[in-house]
């Protein structure tokens, strides 16, 4: 009872929110799973490349997360970009919020939230991200879906609010080494490409994940295609 407590508040959280536009930009970069172990700590780095036909758009993240229950986990980033003139520097500062709303197994797919506050770091541009993660499971493959809906407020920015989809399915042929196929749709695009991902485990829960997926923007510019690289280190 108390799990399907938590994925209706969450559920009718997110719905009352209904999507007023797509996301700006593009929205290529991690698809949550919403899992959370109990005392979980976590080292993260992810490496984002999107080349089209303006330029090249380069961001990276550093962040380190720990449980704070057996459903909670909070994590805490700063973000850096390559701006036009080639110069690399502090772009923003997120902190993340992932809730596990139920049981691995409990229901016939497992449930999650995520809420992100980022401030970007020169203007005054703050963003808000609230969202449903969903996985199942289906005997050697796994379904991963993030619905994620965004607000942007403050004196640099229009007011607006924006969705985001995010999908990974996922062949478990190995620990270390998963192939899949991910889809990201955003304001004026729509981008699927192949993943890869892997898992080394070592004593207790610490383990070394990493991540690798090449999308191609199916939205009719000549060129537009994003690389996308994370590590993980749990511990």
């Amino acid at each position: 009872m108390n799990a399907l407590y938590r994925l209706s508040t969450a559920l009718l959280y997110t719905l009352f929110f209904i999507p007023l536009s797509w996301a700006d930009g593009i929205p290529v970069d991690k698809v949550y799973s919403p899992y959370v172990l109990a005392n979980e700590r976590e080292l993260e780095w992810r490496f984002t490349s999107r080349q089209n036909d303006d330029g090249n758009v380069l961001a990276q993240r550093l962040a380190y997360g720990h449980a704070l229950s057996e459903y909670l986990t909070i994590e805490a980033y700063i973000v850096g970009e390559r701006d036009d003139t080639g110069d690399f520097g502090l772009q923003a500062f997120e902190i993340e919020t992932r809730w596990m709303l139920t049981e691995q197994g409990e229901f016939w797919a497992d449930w999650g939230a995520l809420f992100e506050l980022e401030k970007q770091h020169k203007e005054d541009i703050y963003e808000f991200t609230s969202g449903i993660l969903f996985e199942k499971e289906f005997t050697q493959t796994s379904l991963t879906i993030n619905a994620l809906l965004v607000y942007e407020w403050g004196k640099d920015i229009e007011d607006e609010f924006e969705t985001e989809f995010r999908l990974k399915y996922r062949y478990r042929y190995l620990a270390a080494l998963q192939p899949s196929i991910e889809i990201y749709t955003g304001e004026d695009f729509v981008g699927v490409g192949p993943g890869f991902m892997g898992v080394h485990r070592y004593t207790g829960q610490k383990q070394l994940k990493w991540e690798l997926a090449f999308i191609a923007g199916l939205n009719g510019d000549s060129k537009d295609h994003t690389l996308r690289f994370a590590l993980e280190y749990e511990f």
